[in-house]
C-alpha cells in the first residue's frame, strides 16, 4: 500500500484501504483531484447535529461532500453507455457517480443501505473497463465509528445493515471492482465534533419530524389532488424515495 502518499492527519482520521497501486496513480496522474480529495477529507466534521437529526431527502454529512465537491469544481456524472453483440447495439446505462472530475469517479455512502456497494463498484469496472475512470473512490463509515455511535445512543438508527467500511472490504476483495484501481475511506470517530448540546439537538429532532409531517401532508394532498393514474404513481415514488432515504440516512 502507498499510504505513505496520505498525509498523518488524514490517516489518523479516516480508515483506509487501496488497491491496484490507486494512491500512486492519484498523486502521480492526477495531484489537482487528489489534492481536492485531502482538502475535502481534512475540512470534514462530523457533527453531532448531523449525525443525530434524522435526514430530510440527504443528510448532513452526504451534503458536505457534495457540496465541498462541487465547489472544486467536481459534478455529479451519468454516462451513455452501450454494448454490441454482433453488430446490435444495447444501452446499458450506468448508474449516476455522485462526484466526478478528470477520470476520477468519487462516491459517498455515508448510511445508504450496503446492496449501495455493490452498485457503486459494478459502476467503477465498467468505466474503468471502457477507459472511461481512471480510480474509483468511496468514502463511507469506518467501523471505528461505531463505538462513538452507541455512547451517543443512537447507533440504532444507523445499524449493521448500511454501508460500513466492513461491508465494502468483502466486496472488494471478492473482485468487485474488477481491473478499478480503488482507494476507500472510512471516516472514524475522530472527526466527531459536538456542536450543539442535548437540549439543542431535541430541539432540532422536533423541527425534524414537524417537517417530514408537513411533507407527508403534502404528499396526501397532492395524491387526492391527482388526476391520472400516472401522476399518482410519480407522487406515490416521490414519497417512497422520501420515506427510504430518511430510514438510509438515520
Amino acid at each position: 500500500m502507498s499510504l505513505e502518499l496520505v498525509p498523518q492527519d488524514i490517516r489518523d482520521a479516516y480508515e483506509i484501504h487501496e488497491w491496484k497501486h490507486a494512491l500512486s496513480i492519484l498523486a502521480g496522474d492526477f495531484p489537482q483531484e487528489w489534492d481536492d480529495i485531502q482538502k475535502v477529507l481534512r475540512a470534514f466534521q462530523l457533527k453531532k447535529s448531523d449525525v443525530g437529526v434524522p435526514g430530510k431527502n440527504i443528510s448532513g454529512v452526504s451534503k458536505y461532500f457534495n457540496k465541498a465537491f462541487r465547489d472544486f469544481g467536481w459534478v455529479e456524472k451519468s454516462f451513455d453507455t452501450k454494448i454490441s453483440v454482433d453488430g446490435n447495439e444495447m444501452a446499458s446505462p450506468t448508474h449516476l457517480v455522485d462526484c466526478f472530475k478528470n477520470r476520477i469517479a468519487l462516491e459517498i455512502e455515508w448510511s445508504n443501505k450496503d446492496p449501495f456497494f455493490d452498485r457503486d463498484l459494478n459502476n467503477f469496472r465498467l468505466l474503468f473497463e471502457l477507459r472511461a475512470a481512471s480510480v474509483g473512490v468511496i468514502i463511507t463509515k469506518s467501523n471505528d465509528l461505531i463505538k462513538t455511535l452507541k455512547k451517543l445512543g443512537i447507533f440504532s438508527k444507523y445499524g449493521m445493515t448500511t454501508t460500513w467500511m466492513s461491508k465494502l472490504l468483502p466486496r472488494i476483495n471478492g473482485g468487485g471492482g474488477g481491473g478499478c484501481p480503488l482507494v476507500v475511506f472510512g471516516i472514524m470517530g475522530a472527526k466527531y465534533v459536538e456542536d450543539v448540546s442535548d437540549a439543542q439537538l431535541k430541539a432540532l429532532v422536533e423541527q425534524a419530524e414537524k417537517e417530514k409531517k408537513a411533507r407527508k401532508d403534502k404528499a396526501a394532498k397532492r395524491k387526492a389532488a391527482a388526476k391520472t393514474p400516472e401522476e399518482l404513481e410519480k407522487i406515490e415514488r416521490e414519497e417512497g424515495e422520501d420515506d427510504e432515504s430518511e430510514a438510509e440516512e438515520e
